[in-house]
């Protein structure tokens, strides 16, 4: 049972912080995020709202007690991570691999979410 806490906790803390270096960069070196979002064919104008709601899920993950709202913050990040992997492909630019290992940490925390 122990084993399972420290799994969950590794790969929920190694996500978070890969998340707010995320949405600090976003936060804090708009132009070179606009740039990318650019390059991807997104609309610059939710780099914000994107950012703050990566924290809100964080949020919602560590510190809300109702589940849906984790399940939610979940599903968000699985889509947002998707996305993100499928857009650095179809551009080429070579940077799939952070969205990829924030896709394998926030399986394994949703998988033992459910077992801790």
């Amino acid at each position: 049972m122990k084993t399972k806490k420290i799994i969950y906790y590794v790969s929920t803390g190694l996500l978070t912080v890969l998340l707010l270096f995320s949405a600090g960069m976003y936060l804090f070196n708009h132009d070179e995020i606009a740039g990318m979002f650019t390059n991807f064919g997104y609309p610059t104008y939710i780099i914000y709202p994107y950012a703050v709601a990566k924290i809100f899920g964080l949020i919602a993950i560590w510190f809300v007690g109702i589940e849906k709202m984790k399940e939610w913050a979940y599903a968000g990040f699985f889509f947002a991570f998707v996305f993100a992997i499928f857009a650095h492909i179809m551009v080429g630019d070579g940077e799939q691999m952070g969205a990829i290992i924030a896709m394998i940490l926030l399986v394994i925390s949703y998988i033992y979410k459910k077992n801790k």
